[in-house]
């Protein structure tokens, strides 16, 4: 098998230009899925996500986790979060996403969404402790949502329909230059977990 292949799925960019996307579709059986889900929804520390916002201190519905290879503080929102020990299941997801992708990572941000109508505003992850241009992994469990990209000069957009058990890369230039959003829905009623790992760069 040529992994150069473009017609590999896996190795198709759904950005147009000025980035890079890769959908790689389920890494999991139905079952194993299920159960990481499972998992996660009971053995995350799941706190409801603040976010400060024209000077006033927003609770969002969403509920967050954050952790990582030890102590790191992420800035986001204008508010400072600092990461928690891996629990065991974390570390076999990283280690799935890190040989499937070729990536390393160093830390996970998780998100609950408890159904279709909480979701996510456009933005980009270019926060200054993220490793600049580098991979985001993205895993998806539980509903499947609809995940969108816009360009930040021309507008333009992009759809994917991310599924139970999904992984999707985001990677080069793409926070530079695209933002991203999850959109709320009115026909989804279930949650959907999602971890994205990421690298942080630490100041000197």
């Amino acid at each position: 098998m040529d992994l150069f292949n473009q017609e590999n799925p896996e190795n198709k960019n759904h950005l147009p230009k000025d980035g890079t996307v890769n959908y790689y579709g389920k890494l999991f059986s139905q079952e194993q899925a299920n159960r990481f889900y499972q998992i996660l929804m009971d053995s995350i520390a799941w706190d409801n996500d603040q976010a400060v916002i024209y000077g006033k201190l927003i609770t969002t519905k969403r509920k967050v986790a954050w952790y990582g290879d030890k102590e790191f503080s992420y800035t986001y929102s204008n508010t400072t979060k600092l990461a928690l020990p891996w629990t065991k299941e974390l570390l076999e997801l990283k280690e799935i996403v890190e040989n499937k992708t070729g990536e390393t990572f160093n830390s996970c941000l998780l998100n609950l969404y408890h159904n279709g109508e909480e979701g996510m505003a456009w933005h980009s992850d270019a926060e200054k402790d993220l490793k600049k241009n580098g991979a985001i992994g993205s895993l998806s469990f539980g509903a499947e949502r609809k995940f969108a990209f816009k360009h930040k000069k021309t507008k333009e957009t992009v759809g994917l329909l991310l599924e139970h058990g999904s992984l999707l890369v985001m990677k080069d230039e793409t926070q530079t230059h695209w933002l991203h959003r999850l959109p709320p829905t009115k026909t989804v009623s279930k949650p959907r977990i999602n971890l994205t790992f990421r690298t942080i760069i630490e100041s000197r």
